[in-house]
This record gives structure tokens, sequence and C-alpha cells, in this order.
């Protein structure tokens, strides 16, 4: 066991590996329909308990040619509320609106804002850029529907943990270069895949036995860009990116995880383009440390951070 493991996040991991040992083993085999049932059936339940919202329900957006599927969570009151656009993590492969529901409600109680978390389309199945376009094409929906849902188009803040953190600096990137620009508030960071590289240290530190592996990071890159030309454009890999007219940042950081380096190095980067940022380490804490609420501390607190740092940015209407 490593020391600097803190003890909470210790015993969610253990419960989790004896939930995952009653199930069969989640093997990265093609079709990905059976391995990602079983990691729905693993996470899934992570989200019970927490807030009740006003309004918890689900709509279906036109998008690029389908129905994507989108959880609305309001607070209470009449609006309109500010939004945070909360996209899921899960390596481009897995996870859902349902694993991530108590976290948006979480966000959406502790910010007094609404939250939509999209369904996006996910790899292997789909592939860059198709995930990125159809969070964009959610984002616009909110930008020139969201009043009839009671959201404030003028106070949006996009987010999301792991792939879903790139998938939100991709949509900023995108935003900021594009001919249609929608202003956004901020972008709320969850240790997140920046970088396409698989070499910095802490791959080498936390390769094994601390939840995400090296193994898994390139088996998800393969399946969310196969072409090795699409992990050297910056809407799929930031670090690449002219990060300068970013929005404000809040980047939080779990310690023993494999992408701790390159979130450290996407801190230093947003710093040097003169980006606002604020940004915390967890000590002790795992990569995906935030489906842990209710069970450890340190994804209490990250939630009560960015609910307080929401509030600011969405300032008044």
């Amino acid at each position: 066991m490593d020391p600097r493991l803190d003890l909470e996040m210790l015993a969610f991991n253990r419960m989790m590996e004896k939930r995952a040992a009653a199930l069969p083993p989640i093997r990265l085999d093609l079709p990905f329909d059976r391995p990602r049932a079983l990691t729905e059936a693993l996470n899934a339940p992570l989200s019970a308990g927490g807030p009740t919202l006003a309004v918890s329900e689900d709509r279906w957006l036109p998008i690029r040619g389908r129905r994507i599927q989108c959880r609305l969570h309001l607070p209470a009151g009449p609006g309109p509320h500010p939004v945070l656009l909360y996209l899921h993590g899960g390596g481009w492969v897995w996870n859902s609106i349902d694993t991530h529901d108590r976290l948006m409600r979480e966000y959406a109680a502790a910010a007094g804002c609404a939250v939509i978390g999209p369904d996006y389309a996910l790899s292997p199945e789909a592939v860059f850029p198709q995930a990125l376009e159809e969070c964009e094409g959610v984002l616009r929906w909110i930008a020139a529907e969201g009043t009839a849902c009671t959201l404030d188009a003028a106070r949006i803040v996009v987010g999301g943990d792991s792939a879903g953190a790139n998938l939100a600096m991709g949509l900023a990137l995108s935003l900021r270069d594009g001919g249609a620009p929608v202003p956004l508030r901020g972008l709320l960071l969850n240790y997140g895949v920046f970088d396409s590289r698989l070499d910095r240290p802490s791959y080498r530190a936390f390769a094994t036995g601390y939840g995400l592996t090296e193994e898994r990071m390139r088996f998800y890159w393969n399946a969310y860009a196969p072409r090795p030309a699409d992990r050297l454009n910056p809407l799929a890999v930031p670090l690449r990116a002219r990060l300068a007219g970013l929005p404000p940042c809040l980047l939080h950081i779990a310690e023993l995880d494999v992408l701790a380096d390159e979130n450290h190095a996407m801190a230093e980067a947003l710093q040097a383009a003169g980006v606002e940022l604020e940004t915390q380490l967890f000590p002790g804490t795992v990569h995906g440390f935030l489906r842990a609420l209710g069970h450890v501390g340190a994804a209490d607190r990250s939630v009560a951070a960015a609910g307080a740092w929401l509030r600011a940015r969405f300032g008044e209407g």
C-alpha cells in the first residue's frame, strides 16, 4: 500500500474492488457493448443519494443528425438559471449521465445552477471529433433555445472530468477560434486528459495499482483518436494548443494519477498564456476520486470548492 494514499480513498478502492470481483472481468475487447455494460453496472450505483433538485429529467436534443439524450437538473426558483454544461469522463469509451448523475446534482446544489449532461457518442464506435462536435451542438442549443428551459445563455460554464475535461477544453478552443463564438464564464476541469504523450514521470510512477493504468490510457487514445494525426490536433490534445484567450479555469488534480503531470503542465501552460486560473491538488487521491462522493472527504471538498468558484463565476445575471 502506498503510504501517501488517503485512508478514505483506500477504503473506497477496496470496496470497489470487492464489488468488481462479483462481476465478470471487464476486458478491453470488441465489440464494446459487454465491457461497457459491466462498467455501467459497477459505477452507476455510486450515483445513489445526494441532493434532490426541483427538476431532474431527460431531454432528447436534435444535434448533428441524431437525438442526444441529455440529463437536466434545475434548482428551485423561476430562473433564468446559470448553466454548467458537464461532460462526463470515462476514457471517451464508457460511463454516462447515469454514472455521473450524483456529481451533476451535487454541482447544481452547491452552485445554485442548472446542470446539463449530454450522453455524447462513445468510442471506439465514434472517433474524434464526433463527441466534441456533439457537445458543441448541445452548447449551441443552450445558447439559442435554453431560455425555454429557464436557462440563462449569458452565464454558461463548461466542465468535465478526465476525458470530459479534455472535451471541455477542446470545446472552449473550438468556440474561441470558430466563427460564431458562445461566451463562456469559465471552465471546470477535473483531472483531465490533456496530452497524448504516455511518457511523463507520473505515467511511470502510477502505471499500475492506482485505478487508471498506462495500459488503459493507451487503449483509450487508440479508441478515441485511432488516426495518429488526430493525436497532434490541439482540439484533441489541448496541451498542444495556443491557450491565450480562454475563459477563467478551475483545475482540480488527483495526486496519485497517471495524468497528474500533464495536469500540472496544463496549469503552467494556462498561467503562461495569461489565463485566470485556480488550481488545487488533492493529496492521497487517485484518478476518478469524484465518483466517491459521500465516501471520500476529498470528493466532497472538491465539489464544495467548485460550487463556490461557480457562484463567483456566475455572479449576478
